[in-house]
C-alpha cells in the first residue's frame, strides 16, 4: 500500500483532516480548530502503520493552524506545504482583486468544478456562509459572504440589551412557523436569513448565467441547514479536502 499524503483544512471553528492514498481520501476526521493536540493525536493513530510522504495544510485561521503545524512537525518527519503559500489551485478567476480571496473558497470551488465539470454554485456553511459561482469553463466568478447562523445569534445577543446568548440548534418543527418564544424566534430568523440569502443568490446567479447551475453544499452546518430543503443538490462535507486533493492532481498533470 502506497504511503499517504496528509491533508489538513483549518477553518475558524473546525479542522478537517484526511489521508490521500492513490488519489482517494482514505481515513478522515474533524476536531475543533484550536485543539492541535486532538488533531495530532487522531492523525498519529491513523498513521501508525504508514508514514505520510508529506503534509499539505490549508488555513483561514493561522492562529489555530500554526500550532497544528508545529505539533505535527514534532510528531512526524513529513515535510509540510501550505496551500496559498506554496501551492495554488490552477484555477482562472474573474475577480478585480484575488489577493484577499480565502484559500477555503478557492479549494471548495476548484474541488466542486473538478468533480462536476459544469457550472456550479458552492455553498460553504460554517462560521460564515459563502455562496460562490464557478462558470462552465471552471473560472471562479466570485460570490457572496454572509454571517453564519451562530454568528447571527451571537451578534443579536451582543448588539442588544435583552436578547439572550443562545447556542444554535435547528428550530423544532413542532413549535410551528411563528416564534412564540424569543429563543424560537431567534433560531427561526437565523435559519430563514441563511436560506433566504442562498435562495436570492442562486436566483441572481441563474439569471446572470442563463441557466440554473449545479449546487453543492459543504461546511459544518450545511447538512443541518440545507439537506432535504430543495436548495442544495449534494452535501459534500469534505469538499475542501477534495479541493486540496484535486489541486495536487492537477499540478501533477501539468508537470
Amino acid at each position: 500500500m502506497s504511503a499517504p499524503t496528509l491533508l489538513i483544512a483549518v477553518g475558524n471553528t473546525r479542522a478537517r483532516w484526511g489521508l490521500l492514498r492513490a488519489g482517494e481520501l482514505d481515513e478522515r476526521g474533524v476536531v475543533p480548530a484550536r485543539d492541535a493536540a486532538a488533531l495530532v493525536s487522531e492523525i498519529s493513530a491513523a498513521l501508525a502503520d504508514a508514514d505520510a510522504t508529506r503534509a499539505v495544510i490549508a488555513s483561514v485561521n493561522d492562529a489555530a493552524a500554526e500550532p497544528i503545524a508545529k505539533a505535527l512537525a514534532q510528531a512526524s518527519a513529513a515535510p509540510i506545504a501550505w496551500m496559498g503559500r506554496d501551492l495554488l489551485p490552477p484555477m482562472h478567476h474573474a475577480l478585480d482583486d484575488a489577493s484577499t480571496l480565502g484559500v477555503d473558497r478557492m479549494l471548495t470551488a476548484f474541488g466542486a468544478w473538478r468533480l462536476a465539470k459544469q457550472a456550479c454554485v458552492v455553498i460553504d456553511a460554517g462560521t460564515a456562509i459563502t455562496i460562490d459561482f464557478v462558470d462552465g469553463q471552471g473560472a471562479f466568478q466570485g460570490g457572496a459572504i454572509v454571517p453564519g447562523v451562530r454568528m447571527m445569534l451571537a451578534s443579536l445577543h451582543a448588539g442588544t440589551s435583552a436578547l439572550p446568548e443562545l447556542a444554535f440548534e435547528m428550530p423544532d418543527p413542532a413549535a410551528g412557523p411563528f416564534g412564540e418564544s424569543t429563543t424560537h424566534a431567534m433560531r427561526l430568523g437565523a435559519v430563514a436569513a441563511a436560506r433566504g440569502a442562498v435562495r436570492v443568490c442562486l436566483e441572481r446567479y441563474a439569471e446572470a448565467f442563463g441557466a440554473y447551475p449545479h449546487v453543492v453544499g459543504t461546511g459544518g452546518d450545511a447538512a443541518m441547514l440545507f439537506e432535504g430543503d430543495g436548495l442544495v443538490e449534494h452535501i459534500v462535507p469534505d469538499l475542501q479536502l477534495i479541493g486540496i486533493a484535486q489541486t495536487l492532481a492537477a499540478l501533477e498533470e501539468e508537470e
